[in-house]
C-alpha cells in the first residue's frame, strides 16, 4: 500500500503534517494507498519555495519557458498510457476516458508554448511629440491551483501551463480522493527541465486550501468545484487581496427541437449524461425535448442505448462508463434517484443497486433516466454529479429557454435543431457561458476561454486561452521621452539576442 506525499522544491516531501486519509480504488472499494494532510507549515514551505523560485523563473525568457513546456508536453504524449491507468485507479473512469482528459489538457499546454506570441504587448509611436509609448504583461509571483476529482489531470493542466508560460511559479493543491496524478506532472515536469520551487503539490484538506487562500505570499487563486466551496473560496482569496477564479457547479440543459436528428440527439445525450459516470461539470443532466411527441420519440431511442451501456471497472477495455468515485458519491446520488420519485417524477430506468460482478464492493451506479421531471424538483435543481439523465417536456422553444435563463447555473447548454433561426437565437439570447448547437458538450478548444455566468463563475476571468494570461498577468504602461543625446558609433557585428 502505497504513501501519497507532498511535491515541495523539486522532491517529493513528507510534511510536518501528522493527519492522514485512505486512498480507494472505486473498482474494488479496496484501500490503495494513504494519503498524507499537509498542515499550514507544509503550505508555507510550499510558498517559501516558489516565491525563491520565482525571480529566477521570471526573468526566464518566455521562449526558454515555452521550450520546458514542449518538452513536458513530449513526457505525456509518451506516456500517457501510465498516466491514464493511474487516474482510472484513483477515479474510477474508463482508460478511453482518462486518456481523453489528458489529450485535452496538453492542447493548453500546447497553447502555453506560444508565450513569445501571448505575452507580446501594444505600441504605439509618437503619442505625442517624440514621445512612444507601450504595455507589457508582467507576472504576478506566486499562484495556487485548487483543483476537483473529476479531473485530476485536465483541470490542472487548464491552470499551472498558462502561468507558468507567463512566468508565475505555482502551488497546486489536488483533490485528495485521486491525488497521484498531480505527483507525475510534479516529477514530469522536473524531467522537461522545470527549475526546483516553480510547480510544487501539497495534498491536503480545508487547513491547506485556508492556508493557500490566506497566505501573504499567494497573489492569485484558481479553483475548480462546487458552488458552495467556489463562492467560499472566491469570498475568501479575495478578503484577503488576491486575485480570484472560481468555476462552481452546473446544471446543464440540451433542448431537442421537434426537426432535430433525433439519433444524433440519443447519441449525444448518451456521452454527455453518462460519460464519466456523469461526473464534469459539463455533463448534460437535463434534456428537453420540445413537445410531447419529441419526448417519445426521443425516450424511445435512449432506453435500448442505455440497455446496452456496458458498467464495469475502468480498466475493463470493454466498460463504457465506470464507478462513481466512492461509497459517499454513490449513497449521494442514489438519494437523488430516490428523491425524485417522491417527487413524482416517472423513473424509466433505474440505476440503483447496481452490482459489477467481481467488483462486487465497487462503486457502481447504473445509468438511470427520469421522465416527466418539471423545474420544481430537486433532481431538477440540484447537481447530481452522476449518471442520472432527466427529461423535462417543454410546450415551447420559449419555455425551454425560460427554464434555462432562469436556473441559478449557467455553466453549459446546448440546442439539436436543423433550424439556423432557433439556433442563433439559442447562442444569442441564452443566459450561458457555453453554448453548444448540436454539440453536446460545448468545452472550448485551449485557444479559448472556459467558464460559465451565474453561480457557475466567481471572478471576472475565465479559464485558459486569452483570459488565462490576462488572470496570470498583470500589464504595465510605459511613456517614454528621451533627451537628444551623442549617438553611438557604427557596430558591425550580426546582433543576437542574449
Amino acid at each position: 500500500m502505497k504513501t501519497i506525499q507532498h511535491f515541495i522544491n523539486g522532491a517529493a516531501a513528507a510534511g510536518e503534517g501528522s493527519r492522514t486519509v485512505p486512498t480507494f480504488n472505486p473498482a474494488s472499494g479496496a484501500q490503495t494507498g494513504t494519503l498524507s494532510l499537509a498542515s499550514s507549515a507544509d503550505v508555507r514551505s510550499a510558498v517559501e519555495a516558489a516565491k525563491a523560485a520565482f525571480p529566477g523563473w521570471a526573468e526566464t525568457t518566455p521562449l526558454r519557458r515555452a521550450r520546458i513546456l514542449n518538452k513536458f508536453l513530449a513526457i505525456v504524449e509518451e506516456r500517457i498510457e501510465e498516466m491514464a491507468a493511474l487516474i482510472s485507479s484513483e477515479h474510477g473512469k474508463v482508460i478511453s476516458d482518462a486518456k481523453g482528459e489528458i489529450q485535452r489538457g496538453m492542447e493548453v499546454v500546447e497553447f502555453a508554448t506560444a508565450a513569445p506570441q501571448l505575452l507580446k504587448g501594444e505600441f504605439t509611436e509618437n503619442v505625442g511629440t517624440a514621445v512612444d509609448s507601450w504595455s507589457m504583461r508582467q507576472p504576478l509571483g506566486v499562484v495556487a491551483g485548487i483543483t476537483p476529482f473529476n479531473f485530476p489531470a485536465m483541470v490542472p493542466m487548464w491552470m499551472f501551463p498558462v502561468a507558468l508560460a507567463c512566468g508565475n511559479t505555482f502551488v497546486l493543491k489536488p483533490s485528495e480522493r485521486d491525488p497521484s496524478a498531480a505527483l507525475l506532472i510534479a516529477q514530469w515536469l522536473k524531467e522537461a527541465g522545470l527549475p526546483d520551487g516553480v510547480f510544487n503539490v501539497v495534498q491536503g484538506d480545508k487547513e491547506a486550501v485556508d492556508a493557500l487562500l490566506t497566505d501573504p505570499d499567494v497573489e492569485a487563486v484558481s479553483f475548480v468545484g462546487s458552488t458552495p466551496i467556489a463562492r467560499y473560496i472566491y469570498t475568501t482569496a479575495t478578503a484577503n487581496d488576491k486575485r480570484c477564479q472560481a468555476l462552481g457547479g452546473a446544471k446543464n440543459h440540451m433542448i431537442v427541437m421537434p426537426d432535430a436528428d433525433m439519433d444524433q440527439a440519443a447519441d449525444a445525450l448518451m456521452g454527455a449524461g453518462f460519460g464519466s459516470a456523469g461526473e464534469r461539470c459539463m455533463a448534460i443532466s437535463v434534456a428537453v425535448p420540445v413537445g410531447d411527441e419529441t419526448a417519445d420519440r426521443l425516450i424511445e431511442k435512449l432506453k435500448p442505448r442505455i440497455a446496452a451501456l456496458k458498467v464495469g471497472a475502468g480498466a475493463d477495455p470493454e466498460a463504457d462508463m465506470g464507478p462513481v468515485v466512492t461509497a459517499a458519491a454513490k449513497e449521494k446520488i442514489e438519494g437523488y434517484i430516490t428523491s425524485g420519485v417522491e417527487e413524482g417524477a416517472d423513473l424509466i430506468v433505474d440505476g440503483r443497486g447496481l452490482s459489477v460482478e467481481g467488483y462486487e464492493n465497487g462503486y457502481f451506479v447504473g445509468a438511470t433516466l427520469f421522465d416527466k421531471v418539471t423545474p420544481d424538483m430537486k433532481i431538477y435543481k440540484e447537481e447530481i454529479f452522476g449518471p442520472v439523465l432527466s427529461i423535462a417536456r417543454a410546450r415551447s422553444y420559449d419555455e425551454a429557454a425560460g427554464w434555462i435563463n432562469d436556473h441559478e447555473f449557467g455553466n453549459g447548454t446546448a440546442i439539436f435543431t436543423r433550424d439556423g433561426d432557433a439556433a442563433r437565437e439559442f447562442a444569442h439570447k441564452i443566459k450561458v457561458g457555453m453554448v453548444g448547437i448540436n454539440v453536446p458538450i460545448p468545452v472550448p478548444m485551449a485557444f479559448h476561454s472556459f467558464g460559465g455566468w451565474k453561480a457557475s463563475l466567481f471572478g471576472d476571468h475565465h479559464m485558459h486561452g486569452p483570459e488565462g494570461v490576462r488572470f496570470y498577468t498583470r500589464m504595465k504602461t510605459i511613456t517614454s521621452r528621451w533627451p537628444k543625446g551623442i549617438r553611438s558609433g557604427a557596430e558591425f557585428s550580426m546582433p543576437t539576442m542574449k
